[in-house]
């Protein structure tokens, strides 16, 4: 929402069909926790997609802090659950 909110134009908010910011995948509910990998593994295919087509963007959006922070390594990241 930022990124839209910093990039109108390439947002598409003025003009949809101007549009070069991608859209992000939806949110999905959950309903058990059994089903938790299964949607992760549902939307690999998706994010993956908006992951390249952001990265591809000119380099003022594709470069800018709300998409560095994006992509930016947490800790968890570094040392993620065994499970």
């Amino acid at each position: 929402m930022q990124m839209l909110d910093k990039f109108p134009m390439e947002g598409g908010q003025k003009d949809p069909k101007q549009r070069i910011i991608p859209f992000l995948p939806g949110r999905l509910i959950l309903f058990r926790r059994s089903h938790i990998r299964d949607v992760a593994v549902k939307r690999l295919i998706p994010i993956d997609e908006y992951c390249k087509a952001l990265i591809q963007l000119p380099p003022y959006i594709s470069q800018c802090e709300e998409v560095l922070q994006f992509f930016e390594t947490r800790p968890d990241d570094l040392t993620p659950p065994k499970e």
